[in-house]
């Protein structure tokens, strides 16, 4: 099967930094894809590399098989959402929709019929006559996904789509990401450096650092499984312990697992549903535990109290090298 992107050994310099080194990646056709990586990492300029806004230092790029290899961006079947939106406060909603279409020559009847069915597929019919303006910051954004999939791209980039919205819009934009997404059938390619953001949304994750593949596969294998000690200290909150890593969920305190170690609680940070607890060893090593509030749970332990935690081998994950 074709991949929809494919990378071989792609590397990206800016004089003396690589921000992208040696990156091999293949993308599958209707994938939900996501790039994950701090700042400086390298997702977004590999991005910037599909769009075709930069050109490889070295390597090779093909979308749906055929190069990209010096092809400029308006060549490519590929379109870019922003994070800003970056709509035409003059035109109204169906305007702005259709606006990607009348720059390539598409008549009026059959690009405003386009930029309806567009606005249907993201849940805003009859929005056609509003201006930007009169949208909240979730309907621009669904509006920006509209303009975006009007031409039906193969390819459908993303870059921080969703940094500028509130935590509860946040959570609900990528609720309907993802239907627009199945819906569509579209190829769609996330950047983003928030984990819970790529794991709920992908198919697939690839953790980027220093510019190149720290570990790429499906949100549950790079959660339970993570290849290094850097994907298990971003991707979620994670115990290090002699070149072991335990997440806080599988550390139960004052329990019955085969292995076990005592320590003092430092920190206490309630978050509604849980209680994140740290417990510094008499090592010196802290450790994070996250408890369930709620009826039939243990109480929470006071800071300064002694407590005794424990888990199973089975939830220890070897990692390749140390922290």
């Amino acid at each position: 099967m074709t991949s929809a992107v494919r990378f071989q050994q792609v590397s990206r310099h800016f004089g003396q930094v690589r921000a992208v080194d040696g990156v091999d990646l293949e993308i599958a056709p209707g994938e939900f894809f996501a790039m994950l990586g701090p700042s400086g990492s390298g997702k977004t300029t590999c991005l910037r590399l599909i769009a075709g806004f930069e050109q490889p230092t070295a390597g090779h790029i093909q979308i749906f098989g055929e190069t990209a290899d010096g092809v400029p961006p308006y060549r490519r079947n590929v379109n870019t959402v922003f994070q800003d939106y970056a709509l035409f406060p003059h035109l109204n909603i169906l305007d702005n929709v259709a606006y990607g279409l009348m720059v390539k020559g598409v008549g009026k009847a059959e690009r405003m019929k386009a930029a309806g069915d567009a606005l249907e597929l993201v849940k805003l019919p009859g929005y056609g006559a509003r201006r930007p303006g009169q949208l909240s910051g979730g309907q621009r954004q669904r509006v920006a996904l509209a303009r975006a999939l009007v031409d039906q791209p193969a390819v459908l980039l993303l870059d921080e789509p969703l940094g500028a919205l509130d935590l509860k819009l946040r959570e609900q934009m990528q609720i309907e990401l993802a239907g627009i997404q199945r819906d569509s059938g579209i190829t769609f390619v996330l950047v983003t450096h928030d984990q819970d953001e790529a794991l709920t949304l992908a198919d697939r994750v690839v953790v980027f650092n220093d510019g190149r593949v720290e570990q790429a596969g499906p949100p549950t294998e790079v959660y339970e499984r993570p290849a290094s000690a850097f994907v298990a200290g971003f991707v979620g909150t994670s115990n290090i312990i002699d070149g072991v890593s335990v997440r806080p969920e599988k550390i139960s305190m004052g329990g019955e697992g085969p292995r076990g170690v005592e320590g003092t609680v430092d920190e206490l940070v309630y978050t509604g549903a849980t209680t994140r607890c740290v417990v510094t060893l008499d090592d010196g090593t802290a450790l994070s535990v996250l408890l369930l509030n709620g009826a039939g749970v243990a109480a929470v332990p006071a800071r300064g109290e002694r407590v005794r935690l424990t888990w199973h081998p089975e939830h220890e994950i070897q990692l390749k090298e140390a922290p």
